[in-house]
């Protein structure tokens, strides 16, 4: 790897792996699960039937985009269930897909592969900027909250306290369409006056998901890394070292948390009946069962507005989210 450059993850075949068809994720993931209803888990569901504009048959799916926060039988496994319930529900199919890359969202949306999808808050301003996507409805977390925080972290043996000492270290981020693994710490850094990441640092490299950055950090390939406080906290409950080896330098303001954004292509019948749905999941057995694989306590409404720190993140970042277009290297 080029020193002072920005170079891909090596770890970024795990998400090449995820353009496989979600049929074939399925069969997999129903092996490790000792599967019983081949039938209804081919891998989740997507929306369609008569609510798409762009119809051309009279059952479509409709895809559900799912960003790679995590590794993707985590990710599919938090919202399959959910998935198949809204299908049930609203009489048209649902499917997820895996979204290899944060930023191949608008790209897709904009090619009308992918008509609604839980995004991040970046890639939900994004969206919301530039192909006027609307956020239906969040999950709540089992703290109360429905919104997280970025963190820039370092190993506690590792002497970095404050950014002159990061001069020359490695950096790991996650893209460059995350609010915590990418905006954020460009903002922080920026503001500390640091303009240029590929001549102040030794190495940058997109590791693509949050939990790889936390790896990157813990298992010593970088000096300095990057994530949302949500993953961090997941990681932390299964392996303490996360805790016990590493130290938090900067916290981010609150962004809110992934939420379903839906395509201005779908009916606006179609949307409200997903967001009454997802808003009352909590008051039904099944609908709390779901919540619980998700780790959450209920849904709440989602608006717009509600993504404004991330656009002052951004700006302060010196991103212009309206026009905002990249490419990891």
């Amino acid at each position: 790897m080029a020193r002072g450059g920005v170079t891909d993850c090596k770890h970024t075949t795990i998400f090449m792996f995820a353009r496989v068809s979600f049929q074939a994720l399925a069969v997999l993931r129903l092996i490790r699960l000792n599967v019983h209803h081949i039938a209804t888990t081919v891998l989740v569901l997507a929306v369609a039937g008569p609510w798409a504009a762009t119809a051309q048959s009279d059952n479509p799916a409709i895809k559900i985009g799912l960003i790679p926060e995590r590794n993707i039988f985590d990710q599919v496994a938090r919202y399959e269930t959910l998935a198949e319930y809204l299908s049930s529900e609203v009489g048209a199919r649902f499917q997820l897909t895996m979204l290899s890359r944060y930023g191949n969202i608008v790209q897709r949306i904009t090619n009308n592969e992918v008509l609604a999808a839980f995004l991040g808050s970046f890639t939900g301003g994004l969206a919301s900027a530039q192909l006027g996507m609307e956020p239906i409805a969040r999950p709540v977390n089992r703290d109360g909250t429905s919104t997280y925080f970025g963190r820039i972290f370092v190993r506690k043996d590792s002497g970095i306290k404050t950014v002159p000492d990061m001069r020359g270290k490695r950096l790991a981020l996650v893209e460059k369409a995350t609010t915590a693994g990418y905006v954020f710490p460009r903002a922080y850094l920026r503001r500390h006056s640091v303009e240029d990441l590929g001549t102040f640092f030794s190495e940058v490299r997109f590791w693509g998901s949050h939990d790889a950055t936390v790896s990157a950090v813990l298992g010593g390939e970088a000096d300095i890394g990057a994530a949302k406080n949500t993953v961090m906290d997941w990681r932390m409950q299964v392996d303490p070292r996360i805790e016990e080896e590493l130290r938090i330098l900067a916290v981010s303001p609150r962004v809110p948390s992934n939420g379903l954004f839906m395509s201005v292509l779908l009916d606006a019948g179609l949307k409200e009946q997903v967001r009454d749905l997802l808003l009352n999941l909590d008051n039904t057995v099944k609908g709390r069962a779901i919540l619980q694989k998700m780790d959450a306590l209920r849904f709440e409404a989602t608006r717009t507005a509600d993504y404004g720190p991330v656009f002052d993140l951004a700006a302060t970042a010196g991103i212009d989210i309206k026009s905002y277009s990249y490419i990891n290297k």
